[in-house]
């Protein structure tokens, strides 16, 4: 899983300005971090619905996303 994150979702995420990054998964709930663009989308829940499908439509696995959003250590202040 940490593959098709880095080498398949990575590089058309970023194409947006976003940036994921895989955190772990444990067979069922895959957990990643959202940066850049991604941190502040008001629509991130659709990307991670996106997500979902991609992973189920080319690895025929049913998972659920744990997404954590990552400001910019700027945007915490």
């Amino acid at each position: 899983m940490e593959k098709y994150v880095n080498e398949v979702l990575q590089p058309k995420i970023q194409g947006d300005g976003g940036w994921i990054e895989f955190q772990s998964f444990d067979g069922k709930i895959l957990t990643v971090v959202f940066k850049g663009e991604c941190s502040k989308c008001l629509i991130l829940h659709r990307c991670v619905e996106w997500i979902k499908e991609q992973i189920k439509t080319d690895l025929k696995k049913d998972v659920e996303i744990n997404a954590i959003r990552k400001r910019p250590y700027f945007q915490d202040v």
